[in-house]
């Protein structure tokens, strides 16, 4: 085995999840994730943890998806897994980034609804999420194999504990504000409430609040968004390329949408529910060791130089005690650059100019 594996089930397992000795922990396994299940299983043992496996195939899904008749009914069998479990890690890597393209934008909202109480039960768990790099995912790079591995083990295994520190400059700022601005070029001048929120810093532990590996970003749960942003980085959203997307916020939520391509997928997304049109999350990409867009969300909305902003669920770890903030069967992420041309204001100051952050050499106020 290529010792990075064990590397990175290291930093997975010990500072992402904080697995400690008796939790009991579901490993999601992706098609070609099988090294890093293996990796991963090894530490668990060490730990102690008590181990349930399950197979996460996106071509085992289709076909699921394309032979139902669309009235699902999720089990509480499934259900009962997770509300019983201490902690969920999704070992990402499958052989076809597209396999799902073919299945009808109905079938998949109606899924996402009645899945709802099974995803709301993974996500109080102290999950976390990962990719294990695939041939498919570094052709959907436009990498090399070999570039690729690279790539990823230099994402996933750095100091994050110094990665956490810089960003705590971040949370800090957000978390003392009351409105962020963000303007950039003719195309984008948007303004969002932020009063009131809990930014979370994104260091890829559990102890952050944070449950993605590799992480780097900043986020909060804005409301009340006003204007238009343009979001300029390729994305797959639904099996779909989806390219230079324009929204229109008015009222608190998405009133246009216009994009080069991928509009189809865009509409499916804002039509399965009420809350798919409102704002879940504003993120602020700080990882500098991600240096290029993958079209891989995981990787692409932690890359410095970079904001994104999802519409649907909000996560609660942004959120006052006993408030819920916007509901919604998705959450779908929408990058732009902000490298060029672009600031971003809180409370009228401006904190980054450019992509580069006030407290960094360089910055221009």
């Amino acid at each position: 085995m290529d010792p990075r594996i064990r590397d990175h089930a290291e930093v997975l397992v010990d500072w992402s999840a904080r697995i400690e000795s008796g939790d009991d922990v579901v490993v999601s396994v992706a098609e070609g994730a099988h090294e890093l299940a293996v990796a991963v299983a090894e530490k668990l043992g060490e730990r102690g943890a008590n181990v349930v496996t399950t197979y996460a195939s996106d071509e085992v899904s289709r076909a699921y998806l394309r032979a139902h008749d669309a009235e699902f009914d999720f089990g509480a069998h499934e259900l009962a897994l997770y509300e019983n479990a201490d902690s969920v890690l999704f070992l990402g890597g499958g052989r076809n980034t597209f396999a799902t393209a073919d299945v009808p934008g109905e079938t998949r909202q109606a899924s996402d609804r009645a899945s709802q109480p099974v995803r709301e039960a993974r996500m109080d768990t102290d999950w976390v999420s990962t990719v294990h790099p695939t041939r498919s995912l570094a052709q959907q790079a436009g990498m090399s194999y070999e570039e690729y591995q690279q790539f990823v083990y230099d994402a996933v295994c750095r100091d994050w504990e110094e990665l956490a520190d810089q960003m705590a400059n971040m949370k800090e700022i957000l978390d003392e504000g009351s409105e962020v601005r963000l303007v950039k070029g003719d195309d984008t001048d948007i303004r969002l409430s932020i009063e009131s929120r809990t930014a979370v810093n994104s260091a890829a532990s559990v102890a952050y609040d944070s449950h993605n590996l590799p992480s780097g970003e900043v986020f909060t749960a804005p409301y009340d968004p006003e204007g238009e942003v343009f979001f300029d980085v390729p994305m797959t959203i639904s099996g779909s390329r989806v390219r230079n997307v324009l929204l229109t916020f008015a009222d608190g939520e998405v009133t246009d949408f216009t994009a080069e391509s991928g509009e189809d997928a865009l509409a499916e997304i804002f039509d399965t529910d009420d809350g798919a049109r409102r704002l879940g999350e504003l993120g602020i990409g700080m990882n500098r060791g991600i240096d290029r867009f993958t079209d891989n969300i995981l990787f692409d909305e932690k890359m410095g130089d970079t904001i994104h902003l999802a519409v649907g669920r909000a996560y609660g770890s942004c959120l006052p005690e006993g408030e819920s903030g916007n509901d919604s069967a998705v959450h779908v992420d929408m990058i732009t650059d902000v490298s060029e041309e672009s600031r971003m204001e809180v409370d009228g100051e401006v904190v980054q100019r450019n992509g580069v952050f006030r407290w960094e050499d360089g910055f221009e106020g």
